[in-house]
């Protein structure tokens, strides 16, 4: 159960934006940093109204997040950055929701400059150069991730893994039961608002150094996670699309070791073992890919009353 305490729950009464705004913060074991994040953008924006989801620090952090001036949410036990957001957005009053990290990467400055862009857009990215990458290794599998997503919903999808983007409340609430616990809610939400034609943009901005604490993030335990990311975008947001060019390149695997087969034995009428088994191989594929295509397309029958 979780337990919120009000610091200075400040509404958004004097906003210079069109819309009421809600700052999100999912944050664990950064007492080094949060801090320094909440009063910056307090200073910055003073009237917006700024939530910390803590979850379940063993540290400083829900004490100092708290003296800052935030709105504090904490959790009785650790569940993941994606649930902290989604119990931030929840929890948030204002119509458009900003989300940060708590390590001090993103700059409150640019907080201004996505929200330019809502109203023409219904989600704002804020976009990552190379430079802006832990790691060369991270990048590529940042890319690799990208291009599935562009390969999905047939636009380019910039940088997925970005946490920092303002985007329309009452929108993700249609689609935040997709969101996962864990650290790839970020590619989940983004693709979910292209798959629902909603518009999306990438913003470029620059990356601050981290400013205490460790990354989250481990190497070898997500690459296990990776390809069970992959397969769950690929059914969530266009299985079919995936699914029909397999099919497509079993049944010319069919195909190619029929007429072989034929040639070599002089009989048209004999369908060599081979062929059998790309020929069910294609058929399961095909059927896989209608079946899939239709739970995801149901998916997003899902609208708001």
């Amino acid at each position: 159960m979780e337990r919120t305490t009000l610091a200075s729950a400040q509404t958004t009464t004097s906003s210079p934006f069109p819309w009421t705004v809600s700052i999100v913060i999912p944050a664990f074991n950064e007492a080094a940093t949060i801090g320094g994040v909440v009063r910056e953008v307090r200073t910055r924006y003073p009237e917006l109204e700024i939530i910390v989801v803590d979850d379940h620090s063993n540290d400083a952090t829900v004490e100092i997040a708290t003296e800052a001036g935030a709105r504090v949410i904490t959790r009785p036990y650790n569940i993941g950055n994606g649930a902290g957001v989604k119990t931030g957005v929840r929890a948030a009053t204002g119509e458009i929701v900003i989300i940060m990290d708590g390590d001090g990467q993103h700059n409150p400055a640019d907080i201004e400059r996505l929200l330019s862009y809502i109203g023409a857009y219904d989600m704002v990215i804020g976009a990552r150069s190379r430079a802006g990458q832990e790691n060369w290794l991270r990048w590529l599998g940042n890319s690799a991730l990208n291009g599935l997503g562009s390969y999905l919903t047939g636009m380019e999808m910039q940088d997925l893994t970005s946490g920092f983007r303002a985007f329309r409340r009452s929108i993700l609430l249609d689609y935040i039961h997709l969101l996962p616990n864990q650290f790839s809610w970020p590619t989940t939400s983004a693709l979910a608002f292209a798959k629902a034609g909603y518009h999306v943009r990438f913003e470029p901005i620059a990356m601050q150094r981290r400013q205490g604490g460790r990354s989250k993030q481990k190497l070898l335990k997500n690459g296990f996670k990776f390809t069970i990311i992959i397969l769950r975008i690929i059914s969530l947001f266009n299985p079919i699309r995936v699914f029909m060019p397999v099919s497509g390149f079993f049944f010319v695997l069919c195909i190619i070791s029929y007429v072989l087969g034929a040639l070599n034995d002089n009989n048209w009428l004999h369908l060599p073992p081979t062929a059998l088994f790309c020929l069910i191989a294609t058929m399961f594929f095909f059927c896989f890919g209608l079946l899939a295509e239709t739970i995801a397309a149901l998916r997003f029958e899902r609208i708001r009353q």
